[in-house]
């Protein structure tokens, strides 16, 4: 391993197909479908009743009674999977100069669940009974800030707030980082935004299934995709610096950064491009920035926004993109089994991603039973694929135009 070489130490998941790497990962494989009705609160007089819900995640295991208090959910999870990723890397910030580690977290929509109880309050008693938490609770960069605070980092950090493209998003701005010195970064985010609040809003944009049978739900690349369901939870990754890495003896590296873009369509900040022409244009750059070609891309974790249209746009992208290839590219979207799960959802695929390229397995599209037939992709449906992976894509987009594309390289053992 090089300096300058970006390489990911540790992985940290929570999501409603785990808690953990292996339930995550256990769970993909068995195509276990993970979205059912929500019972948080009564969903019955909204458009949207489905959603994919953490399940066996006990906040207590990772955040101080005193902190539960004061932040929302989505925070909790975010300090769990980032505690998840640092026990994985074996790397305690503690042990590094307090500048060496920074964090990137991406964010879509903050903290729900503590936010609206705070609203409640205010519109029914008055504000003296809005706690003092409030302005820090809801805060798009509350999780970037708590998990900072535990581990005492003071490299340089942010959030990254551009929707579902945000967990890729964040990995970019950590790259710059790196570049400029800092050795060790937490990129990645969660999503807890299955509240009446966040649903009403989330219903505005046209995107969500309104089917009340889980089975019929969110449907990638299916003919019968009528839209996503909302998901929650997410994943954190360590990142670092190749050769600090090894100097510090890293148990084990799952993967390197290779090749990173993004652009905007800048068309409307609701409604999607008619064309998929800067979607397209994301993957080649990322690609490029890879040194790669497209022939050599073993698997595609794409967006799969659930939706006819953006599907269609999807679809004709990658067809675009690889078109010079002799042989057609295998392509996943594994997050219908789980919900989409906005920032979360990108981070979670890249750790999908790299654990496909550890495993040799693919793991199916999830609740794909009819490709839609002019999408003209290699979907994998049904069983998962055994397949050696040593490049893949990540592709994700986030509403309002933002479109972002990963590449991750196997690294061979030391």
């Amino acid at each position: 391993m090089t300096a300058g070489q970006l390489v990911v130490t540790g992985l940290g998941v929570i999501a409603p197909s785990g808690v953990g790497t292996e339930q995550h990962w256990s769970s993909l494989l068995r195509g276990e479908l993970k979205v059912g009705t929500i019972d948080s609160f009564d969903p019955a007089g909204y458009p949207a009743s489905l959603a994919g819900q953490v399940r066996g995640f006990v906040p207590t295991e990772f955040v101080d009674e005193r902190l539960l208090v004061q932040t929302d959910r989505w925070s909790w999870m975010s300090l769990a999977a980032a505690q998840m990723a640092l026990d994985d890397a074996g790397y305690d910030p503690a042990d590094h100069d307090p500048y060496a580690t920074s964090v990137f977290l991406s964010a879509g929509s903050g903290g729900n669940e503590f936010g609206q109880r705070e609203i409640q309050a205010l519109w029914s008693r008055g504000r003296r009974a809005v706690g003092a938490y409030q302005s820090i609770a809801w805060f798009y960069a509350a999780s970037t800030g708590q998990v900072s605070i535990r581990h005492g980092t003071k490299g340089p950090s942010g959030v990254v707030v551009s929707e579902g493209a945000g967990g890729l998003d964040s990995i970019g701005w950590a790259r710059r980082a790196v570049r400029r010195g800092t050795s060790a970064v937490l990129v990645g985010g969660t999503e807890a935004g299955i509240t009446p609040y966040a649903l009403t809003c989330q219903a505005t944009s046209g995107r969500l299934s309104t089917a009340r049978e889980p089975k019929e739900g969110y449907k990638p690349f299916d003919a019968a995709a009528g839209g996503h369901v909302l998901g929650e939870g997410g994943a954190v990754l360590l990142l670092e610096d190749a050769a600090a890495a090894e100097r510090r003896g890293a148990a084990g590296v799952w993967g390197e950064i290779a090749g990173y873009g993004a652009t905007h369509d800048a068309y409307h900040h609701e409604a999607a491009a008619p064309d998929s022409r800067q979607f397209a244009r994301a993957m080649r750059t990322a690609l490029d920035d890879a040194g790669l070609r497209p022939q050599d891309v073993d698997l595609v974790v794409a967006d799969g926004a659930g939706t006819p249209e953006l599907d269609a746009l999807e679809a004709q992208a990658l067809r675009s993109v690889f078109a010079a290839r002799t042989d057609p590219v295998t392509v996943t979207a594994p997050q219908g089994f789980t919900g989409r799960l906005m920032a979360g959802g990108s981070a979670l695929n890249v750790a999908t991603a790299l654990l496909a390229m550890r495993h040799g397995m693919v793991p199916a599209v999830g609740n794909l039973d009819r490709p839609g037939p002019s999408y003209g992709l290699d979907l994998v449906q049904g069983a998962p694929r055994r397949k050696p992976v040593r490049t893949a894509l990540v592709n994700a987009r986030g509403f309002g135009g933002f479109n972002s594309a990963l590449v991750l390289r196997a690294v061979p053992p030391a």
